[in-house]
């Protein structure tokens, strides 16, 4: 499938004391660079959207974005931020903090919308307890109204994922792929 992946990284790292969640240490790496090795092979093109040690993450990939608007305004922007360089079918949308992605991830979240008579135009995953909207893949043509959405002083991002035709693919037979590190806490249990 043509497909662009996009990592997003660009975060305040609020929850992890400010720090940025990419460079966060994991099995004695990076999380993004766990995130790259499991997305990369699923793509034809790799982006990562980052707000800061930009150097960092230009050594990752061979595209990187920040965003437009100004004081980390969530996922949305980097999604937005990355318009300009998505020239693929579909966009795959993924955290920088999930390091044990599906395998198979892409072809799964691709599958709903590339069949023939498609009735969705962005899946996103469910672990069997909730919805990862972060583990998404969009049509192109759903991000012409993404700037309009984010003018409006809105940033959710399953509210705009509800302006367009959704589906929900079940994951719950490898709910540890979605395992993210939202608290420093976690990190320094889970870091060597």
């Amino acid at each position: 499938m043509d497909t662009t992946g996009l990592i997003l990284a660009g975060g305040a790292g609020r929850r992890v004391g400010g720090r940025d969640k990419g460079l966060l240490l994991w099995r004695g790496r990076p999380l993004v660079e766990h995130v790259i090795q499991r997305l990369a092979p699923q793509v034809d093109k790799l982006l990562i959207s980052c707000n800061r040690n930009e150097a960092f993450y230009r050594g990752l990939a061979a595209v990187t974005v920040t965003d437009t608007r100004r004081d980390f305004q969530g996922p949305m922007a980097g999604l937005e931020a990355a318009i300009p360089f998505v020239d693929t079918e579909f966009v795959v949308l993924t955290a920088c903090d999930t390091p044990q992605l599906p395998v198979d991830l892409v072809a799964r979240l691709l599958q709903p919308l590339s069949r023939a008579g498609a009735s969705a135009d962005i899946s996103y995953a469910h672990d069997g307890e909730r919805e990862q909207y972060l583990c998404a893949a969009l049509r192109r043509s759903c991000l012409e109204d993404l700037g309009a959405y984010l003018d409006e002083g809105q940033r959710t991002v399953r509210h705009w994922y509800r302006r367009h035709r959704c589906c929900v693919v079940d994951f719950s037979d490898q709910p540890e792929s979605f395992c993210n590190f939202n608290r420093l806490s976690v990190e320094r249990a889970h870091s060597s």
